[in-house]
């Protein structure tokens, strides 16, 4: 499909630089099949959700990734993408004409790695030097890595740190947060389970590529960057007794439903470990999930093409430019949206 038909405007008042707080009180715009759009805030969802049904969340742990270094006196900025070993990650680089194959980047508090490899999609595999895990390296040397959209606009500061995680941050690896779950708190969590809404955990870890814009003009030619994911088989046989039971499986985020739809068969959710590179354009048919929590995304993007897939282009261009006219906020630290077939 031709990429320009995943396109709008979006005001640029309109992307959030901020959460709300509290988190529940994040805007939820519902979109069921083809009823009228209701206007809610997520502290709402309960209400739009039955006894039986299961919310899947991604329990990843931001990292913080986003590194600054030299290379002699030339100025190298690595965001760290995907682990590879113990000691190596690939990574993102920006100034990366003043680097070549076994050159040392010095980043700060005496942390330095070397320039391994380049690769294909100009990514470099990084190496980190020293006997320390480099997870103890980047809580010394890094700083959190907000979205460009955010960070071109404001400096990160501590307040990221707790913002950009969500409740249920759990096992390191992401170099982006799920962001549908950051509107998620301790008094929202009771609501659900008063209400019989049931809770699994699988585990994605996001890579910097969920960033990056699509510039091919059709969707053929674009190449999704792979991302390690896992779903235990007892989560698996737990998500499909719910489901065989008449709940409905509800992804909160982008990255729980590629996820799941990674593991899914005909014969439902399997166990799952391994890297994942799936896109989901429209035409796609879904076996896993039955509706979608997830935030206001960029135009030609994804995840924009992903929730085309869910509900239909037409119906989710609508849905957006509800969403714009309304005055909802965008992008990671926006508001949200519930998307039922």
């Amino acid at each position: 499909m031709r990429v320009d038909l995943f396109d709008f405007d979006l005001p640029p008042d309109l992307i959030a630089l901020r959460p709300a707080r509290p988190r529940d009180a994040a805007r939820l715009l519902v979109a069921q099949g083809e009823r009228p759009f209701t206007d809610r805030t997520v502290r709402d969802l309960p209400s739009f959700l039955r006894p039986g049904d299961v919310l899947v969340f991604n329990d990843t742990r931001v990292i913080p990734a986003q590194l600054e270094g030299k290379r002699g006196d030339a100025r190298i900025g690595a965001t760290l993408h995907k682990r590879i070993d113990l000691r190596r990650w690939q990574a993102f680089i920006r100034n990366a004409k003043r680097l070549r194959e076994g050159d040392t980047i010095a980043f700060p508090a005496g942390v330095t790695a070397s320039a391994e490899t380049r690769h294909a999609d100009g990514s470099w595999t990084l190496a980190f030097d020293g006997d320390d895990p480099v997870e103890v390296l980047l809580e010394r040397a890094g700083s959190m890595p907000l979205p460009p959209y955010i960070a071109g606009k404001r400096p990160t500061d501590d307040a990221d740190r707790a913002d950009y995680q969500t409740m249920f941050a759990d096992k390191d690896g992401a170099v982006a947060a799920p962001t549908a779950a950051l509107h998620f708190t301790p008094e929202l969590i009771a609501a659900l389970d008063a209400a019989g809404v049931g809770r699994e955990m699988l585990t994605l870890h996001v890579g910097a590529g969920t960033f990056l814009p699509v510039k091919a003009e059709d969707t053929t030619d674009h190449a999704m960057h792979a991302e390690w994911g896992r779903i235990d088989a007892e989560t698996a046989a737990r998500l499909n007794a719910a489901r065989a039971a008449g709940g409905r499986l509800i992804a909160v985020g982008t990255t729980s439903l590629r996820l799941l739809e990674s593991a899914a068969r005909a014969d439902g959710i399997h166990a799952f470990e391994g890297d994942t590179s799936i896109f989901i354009t429209p035409g796609y048919r879904f076996h896993a999930v039955d509706g979608l929590m997830t935030n206001f995304h960029l135009p030609r993007s994804t995840l924009f093409m992903l929730v085309s897939a869910l509900m239909g282009r037409e119906r989710m261009q609508a849905v957006y430019a509800h969403a714009i006219s309304h005055g909802y906020r965008f992008y990671s630290y926006g508001d949200s949206s519930l998307l039922l077939p």
